[in-house]
């Protein structure tokens, strides 16, 4: 967990909503408070309402899902500002009285008092590829769906099951035929024509994410793809996840932020459990668990390492091993622009 710790004369602390935001200023050396004001989520109301305090003011608001503007706002006002973590303000979640004046005031406190944890900030430049991004994950996990229904109706109706890959077209021929219900084969007909529509869709998405990722940063994509068993779709998302290898200072902060290690909870020199499972990237989890598994496709080399981890640990745990290997692996190749080592990641 990191925290604010920059000195300013006044601090804003906004309990930010949709269509309102709940403004409380606070001053550094007496902490007595300036400005209190409710707004309307609109630029000018707000730059108005921080004009007096704004050349020795910071920003900081809770991480919701309405930030991207304001963020953005500052940034081109050349305001300070700061994103905090929603999992690490207890301060404000576990207050036993909650309301928008109260929220504010306790923010701009965090503040002043250092205490304000901080989350990424990821730039505007890339941050519309990465919500497309992870929009295209999300119909395909859709598409997903639709393919598990039509193979649960062919097991209920005990038909055999359709053969290859249901998300390639030529293996959805004669699916329909094959079902001699005409209601159920309404039903699967449906799933049909879902999965086509949103076949049109992820090509389409994947077009314009492979067309952005070559402006953005070809490099990193490039290193990326050289990991076996990496395509195009893990490395963009590895690419727009990670967006600069240098925010992580360290390889065990990258580690953390991916899911890929636990956190350990002591007290007393005794381990008393882990902690902190659903604080990080879920995305870049997803990623690197999967990039896993593509891992030991057509490669021995990989499969005689994960054989040896799942003798030692069992086959579950040797997968979290293998993708917290290829998150290590990754960071330093990254770190230090080199492309995959099959030979030194066997070794280590």
């Amino acid at each position: 967990m990191r925290f604010y710790t920059g000195q300013h004369r006044y601090y804003c602390g906004i309990d930010l909503h949709a269509r309102t935001m709940y403004l409380c200023i606070l001053d550094h050396e007496s902490g007595k408070t300036v400005l209190q004001r409710n707004l309307r989520c609109e630029p000018e109301l707000f730059l108005r309402a921080i004009e007096p305090y704004r050349a020795h003011l910071v920003v900081g608001a809770e991480c919701i899902f309405c930030w991207y503007w304001l963020a953005d706002l500052c940034m081109q006002e050349d305001i300070p500002f700061v994103l905090g973590h929603a999992l690490y303000m207890k301060a404000i979640h576990g207050g036993k009285a909650k309301n928008d004046k109260i929220d504010a005031h306790k923010i701009a406190v965090l503040l002043r008092g250092g205490a304000f944890p901080v989350a990424y900030v990821y730039p505007r430049g890339m941050r519309a590829t990465r919500d497309l991004l992870r929009r295209r994950l999300l119909f395909v996990r859709r598409r997903s769906e639709l393919f598990t229904h039509i193979r649960i109706v062919f097991h209920q109706l005990n038909l055999p099951a359709p053969a290859g890959r249901l998300r390639e077209p030529r293996s959805r021929v004669g699916l329909l035929e094959a079902i001699p219900d005409a209601v159920v084969r309404a039903n699967v007909e449906a799933d049909l024509a879902l999965a086509e529509r949103l076949d049109e869709i992820i090509r389409s998405l994947e077009l314009t994410i492979r067309r952005q990722a070559k402006v953005d940063d070809p490099k990193t994509l490039r290193l990326l793809k050289t990991i076996p068993g990496v395509g195009r779709i893990l490395a963009l998302t590895l690419l727009y996840e990670l967006h600069d290898i240098d925010r992580f200072p360290r390889v065990g902060d990258f580690l953390s932020y991916a899911r890929l290690v636990k956190s350990q909870k002591a007290s007393a020199g005794r381990v008393t459990g882990t902690s902190g499972a659903k604080i990080g990237n879920a995305h870049l989890k997803w990623a690197y668990s999967e990039a896993a598994v593509l891992f030991l496709q057509k490669n021995p080399r990989a499969q005689r390492l994960i054989s040896r981890l799942r003798s030692k640990h069992g086959k579950g745990k040797a997968l979290s091993i293998l993708a917290a290997r290829l998150g290590r692996a990754s960071y330093f190749m990254l770190r230090r622009a080199t492309a995959f080592d099959m030979d030194r990641f066997v070794l280590n």
